[in-house]
């Protein structure tokens, strides 16, 4: 069982659509890259919807007890919160209410792909503070990069 949020889950798959693939390692050492090679190589892993610290955040050097100590960058987001765990928490809810799906519910990596697919097309809602083109972007990956996990 892998505890998710259900925007990590949605940004390795924008990874994965971006062609991007996170290889190594970040400074924070969050597990983005092993997550994402986890899911890329089992998509039938069963994910546990998280909106804290998921396996993703576990080793990370802002997590403390389970609650995330970072900030983000708000100069392109001036009215998002600061903290991460906020944001983390706000966009984690959005994402909730638009694929159906509450907190410790859990389901295979293929079917939350699926759901991804089916409700999620626009992100608009999901991400109001960012730059809409970049919102396009992020959605044309996403797109792109379910459709390519779920014909594992």
């Amino acid at each position: 069982m892998l505890a998710t949020k259900p925007h990590h889950f949605g940004d390795i798959q924008a990874d994965l659509g971006g062609e991007a693939r996170p290889c190594t390692p970040h400074p924070y050492g969050h597990a983005l890259h092993s997550v994402a090679d986890e899911m890329a190589s089992y998509p039938d892993t069963i994910c546990e919807i998280e909106l804290g610290a998921d396996a993703i955040c576990a080793p990370c050097c802002h997590n403390i007890n389970g609650l995330g100590y970072d900030v983000i960058d708000a100069s392109y987001r001036p009215a998002a919160p600061c903290s991460k765990r906020e944001w983390n928490l706000l966009v984690g809810s959005r994402w909730c209410r638009r694929l159906g799906i509450s907190r410790e519910e859990s389901m295979n990596a293929r079917r939350l792909g699926k759901l991804v697919r089916d409700r999620a097309a626009d992100l608009c809602d999901i991400h109001p503070k960012l730059p809409p083109e970049m919102v396009r972007q992020k959605a044309e990956a996403l797109a792109r990069g379910v459709e390519a996990y779920l014909r594992r």
